[in-house]
């Protein structure tokens, strides 16, 4: 329906469930309006509107969905031998910008890193002739749409405006209506479709035990006519334990969510498309236009946020025609949420029922064997695993490990180092410290005579007094002292004595309360009296 109006040149607005083929109502009339060198060939454009830079730009929300528009784009451009480069998150920005400085036609990419490079200068906007807005409610989810307008401001005022989304927001409604001229609303069902869901997946609801969900999971994953399986969480943690707890149980299972680094996600994709793993635990980020074919089951292991989140998650199987079933485990406190989810969407489920990993209903809803445990049986572990598919190297750079796969990989070590380690030698005074030590023991040898164990020479203490002089204990000259005692007469001695007891004892001066001194204190204040 869209492609009429899109190959007109005009601007063009497109709703339509998910799963009916979006990517290429916009990839065909875009591929058509990109100039190729074939087209100066053939005479259909002058050489003059050949051009490096990107002629066309189509903006999406996830990574993953950015990999798989581009790998549809590049498979229908074959003939024309269109250039497309998807340009996202998680990797290295040299192989970008090195295919950009080589020439691309079609530029697929998330808003980040398409402000990021455009910013830098390595990625020009000024030859898009058309714009292809993908998704667009889940970019307004997400917060992207301030991001898309910087981007919008950044093209020419001439180009054709293509968005597609499967729900119509007013903040939507309201970016159309600033940066689209005269678009045309396009709007697709089925005549046999009820709600806004597809017709073709049957949908059921039970109400679980979180203890017991794992349980219930393994025995569903073994039903009949089962071949791929989606399993939605709203949470990394929960998406990696279930991952886990499935793989011990003989399951080929794999994980997509947001604590994983890129190459770890796109491992885990390829595994699945290659069916090296036929189970797919993800969050929401794997929820919004990921085509992948024969999934015939999809799990709501919590119960989604909204409608529009529910929509996206059932909508990856009973896709292009196909058959498919979709299971939704509802806890006690989800119920309220699930009610207001089937309201919105006319499901017509109801309030769900109790149900246990042991139910016969549960066996008889979804066509499981009788007698089925939570074990995968060994002969039917057929696939080769999430380890049988390899890891990209992507140059990733960013925070630090993000899972398997990601940033956690060791460094490389570096060289080691072959230079012997220098010989540090200690000085003292300018001299190595060995010849020092043996000089300092030749001279503590030599005058040995009175230090006979080798000890270190006991210092000499000296005694301060307040007159200057030795007292008992301070060792005097001999010749000195024996002099002094041949020429002192008796009363010199005594007037000695009793000069050193004076000068030895100092007078107390001793302070009365009129102020005046005692007449013991001077002679010469007796005098003056």
């Amino acid at each position: 329906m869209t492609l009429p109006v899109a190959l007109a040149g005009g601007d063009v607005i497109g709703q339509a469930k998910t799963g009916t083929g979006k990517t290429l109502g916009f990839g065909l009339p875009l591929l058509e309006s990109v100039t190729v060198p074939a087209d100066v060939e053939r005479g259909r454009a002058e050489p003059e509107s050949l051009t490096d830079s990107p002629q066309a730009l189509i903006v999406v929300p996830t990574r993953e969905l950015c990999q798989q528009v581009t790998n549809d784009l590049l498979t229908a451009g074959k003939v024309r031998n269109v250039r497309v480069l998807s340009i996202y998150g998680g990797r290295a920005y040299e192989p970008q910008v090195e295919a950009l400085k080589k020439g691309v036609d079609v530029v697929v990419g998330t808003p980040g890193r398409l402000l990021d490079l455009a910013g830098q200068k390595k990625l020009r906007l000024s030859d898009v002739r058309t714009l292809v807005l993908d998704e667009a409610d889940e970019m307004l989810d997400l917060g992207f749409l301030p991001d898309v307008e910087k981007i919008i401001q950044m093209l020419p005022a001439k180009r054709q405006t293509m968005l597609f989304s499967a729900t119509m927001p007013g903040q939507v409604i309201s970016l159309a209506r600033r940066y689209m001229s005269q678009p045309t609303h396009i709007r697709a069902s089925e005549p046999d479709d009820v709600g806004q869901t597809v017709a073709n997946t049957t949908q059921h609801a039970f109400r679980a035990h979180s203890m017991d969900k794992q349980e219930m999971v393994a025995r569903i994953l073994q039903a009949e006519s089962r071949e791929l399986a989606m399993i939605f969480c709203r949470t990394k943690r929960t998406a990696a334990d279930v991952a886990d707890q499935l793989t011990r149980r003989g399951f080929a299972a794999g994980a997509v969510h947001g604590d994983l680094g890129q190459g770890a996600r796109e491992q885990a994709l390829r595994a699945f498309r290659n069916g090296k793993v036929d189970v797919l635990v993800c969050t929401d980020v794997a929820a919004r236009g990921i085509d992948v074919d024969n999934v015939t089951h999809v799990i709501n292991y919590q119960t989604p946020e909204d409608e529009k989140t529910y929509l996206h998650r059932i909508g990856r199987t009973g896709r292009a025609g196909a058959s498919g079933t979709a299971v939704t485990l509802v806890d006690w406190d989800d119920i309220p949420r699930w009610q207001l989810i089937d309201k919105a969407l006319e499901l017509g489920l109801g309030a769900p029922e109790e149900t246990y990993s042991t139910s016969p209903h549960l066996y008889e809803a979804l066509g499981i064997p009788a007698g089925t445990k939570g074990i995968l049986p060994r002969n039917e572990r057929t696939r080769a695993g999430l380890s049988a598919e390899q890891v990209e190297d992507l140059g990733e750079t960013g925070r630090g490990p993000r899972g398997r796969g990601g940033r956690s990989a060791p460094e490389p070590e570096g060289p080691k180092r072959t230079r012997p380690p220098r010989q540090r030698r200690r000085t003292r005074n300018g001299q190595p410290l060995d010849a020092t030590a043996e000089t300092d023991a030749s001279q503590s040898a030599s005058p040995a005579s009175a230090h006979e164990d080798g000890g270190p020479r006991k210092p000499r203490r000296r005694r301060r007094t307040r007159s200057g002089a030795a007292g008992a204990g301070q060792p005097q000259d001999g010749a000195a002292g024996a002099k002094q005692t041949g020429t002192a007469t008796a009363t010199g001695s005594q007037q000695d004595q009793s000069a050193g007891a004076a000068s030895a004892k100092p007078a107390r001066r001793r302070r009365t309360r009129g102020g005046g001194a005692k007449a013991a204190q001077q002679p010469q204040a007796a005098q003056e009296s």
